[in-house]
């Protein structure tokens, strides 16, 4: 099979339709997903699997097998035009051939040796992360600034990960800090152990991240959770007085929330959360999973903002090693610095392969000529959004959120995202829910404007079905 991303199946011929009226070219069913449409070899090996694996996923009934960019097909031959980039991971798309190349390499060479002895990529890598965040901005650095300090960087696996080791960092900075203030008095006698999240917030699902991660839907059975844990309003400045207190270690908070419907924060907000973790003495950590590393359109979701709106600690994870699992905490060296030899660890995080994947991938997405590609084509694609809440005002919010590539279109009737993601599948375009109220639209870095155009374009037909 012709895996090239010049074919396309009869089923997606070249169209763009007048904007000012909506698409009506993919009404029909193309991808079917009704139990009797089901090739009977590939329901009997879901079944089998089912037999096996935890059920914790609700699946539709066909199995994907191959890809190239952003494209998927599954075992009956069908075509998706992947925009969820399995779920943001996807930045250089599905089968790259460079990076298939580096992993084949590398393997031969050495792929694991843990975290007793150093390897040739890990601090290649967090090398990388920190003179990219000082080039494009972050962290307290303004883009090509000199800026003061330094940063370090700590590998994990994934964001979950990532995400459990700030809030450990942020419990021993507020500990040490305490302690330094109350001469006489250990650090195990500290108060200040309280956390601050905020609604709609996802930062993982083990316990710790779980914690911070208020929607009951996921808390409620595994109460109980980390004791001390407050969440607060998004964009709600006026709240954070009595919600970042003295007793807070530390503050997590997504800059553009992906799983709560991407949601983002103000640039006034953010201010002032920073301003009032240096009041009382908190960590102030940016979860930039779904939205950093170029997802927003710039390294970091906060790289373009003044340094009084940045955060002491930055995560992030889902593209590092475009779907190799990868995460890293970035953290300023004031931070940095209580975390010593054996307060924290990981096994597989920072292998020889993980890391060097990782700096092929960010090497490539660093790049101007790619920057510069991509921040067109995500423009592109805003602009089409855009136009849908015109086109389908009874069903549509009026303002697409986010930025970048993490966009969300927000409904007026919460049944509808889900819906609209199936039709959606249906007529071979993949898209993620977001939230209770929006679909969100997370594709690979390097999409087309043409392959913008056709999941618009199928997006349009679907939503004049609902």
């Amino acid at each position: 099979m012709n895996l090239t991303r010049k074919t396309r199946p009869a089923s997606f011929p070249l169209f763009r339709h007048n904007s000012s009226k909506a698409s009506t070219r993919y009404t029909a069913v193309t991808h079917p997903e009704d139990p009797k449409t089901v090739l009977p070899n590939v329901s009997a090996k879901i079944d089998r699997f089912s037999q096996y694996l935890l059920n914790t996923y609700a699946r539709p009934p066909f199995i994907l097998s191959h890809g190239r960019g952003s494209w998927v097909w599954d075992t009956s031959s069908r075509k998706y035009l992947d925009m969820s980039a399995g779920i943001a991971v996807n930045a250089l798309g599905h089968a790259d051939p460079e990076l298939a190349r580096i992993m084949g390499e590398q393997a031969t060479k050495l792929m694991h040796t843990s975290n007793l002895y150093h390897n040739e990529w890990a601090g290649e890598l967090a090398e990388l992360l920190v003179k990219l965040t000082r080039r494009d901005g972050g962290l307290g650095w303004t883009p090509s600034s000199d800026g003061d300090g330094g940063a370090r960087v700590f590998l994990a696996n994934s964001g979950t990960e990532a995400n459990e080791g700030a809030l450990k960092i942020a419990r021993k900075v507020g500990r040490d800090r305490w302690a330094a203030q109350n001469p006489g008095r250990s650090a195990e006698e500290s108060p200040k152990t309280r956390l601050v999240c905020f609604e709609h917030a996802f930062h993982g699902r083990s316990m710790g991240a779980l914690s911070v991660t208020p929607n009951t839907k996921y808390q409620a059975p595994f109460q109980p959770l980390i004791p001390n844990v407050h969440a607060g309003a998004l964009n709600d400045i006026e709240a954070l007085e009595g919600l970042v207190t003295e007793d807070t270690c530390g503050v997590i908070v997504e800059p553009i929330q992906g799983e709560g419907g991407v949601r983002a924060c103000s640039e006034e907000f953010l201010r002032a959360l920073r301003k009032r973790c240096d009041a009382v003495g908190a960590v102030l950590i940016f979860d930039e999973i779904q939205c950093g590393l170029y997802r927003s359109g710039s390294l970091w979701a906060h790289s373009s903002m003044p340094t009084d709106c940045h955060p002491d600690i930055v995560t992030m994870a889902k593209p590092m090693a475009n779907g190799f699992p990868l995460g890293a905490i970035l953290t300023r060296d004031s931070i940095a610095e209580v975390m010593t030899v054996g307060s924290h660890g990981t096994t597989f995080g920072g292998s020889v392969l993980a890391a060097r994947l990782g700096h092929h991938v960010l090497s490539r997405l660093s790049e101007p000529s790619f920057l510069a590609s991509m921040n067109d084509v995500s423009k592109h694609l805003h602009s089409r959004l855009s136009v849908l809440p015109t086109l389908f005002p009874d069903v549509l919010e009026p303002h697409v959120r986010g930025r970048g590539f993490i966009l969300g279109l927000p409904f007026k009737n919460r049944e509808d995202p889900g819906k609209l993601v199936k039709l959606a599948r249906e007529r071979g375009v993949l898209l993620l829910t977001a939230g209770n109220d929006a679909v969100r639209i997370v594709p690979s870095l390097n999409v087309t404007r043409v392959e913008v155009d056709l999941a618009v374009d199928v997006t349009e037909s679907s939503l004049g079905l609902l």
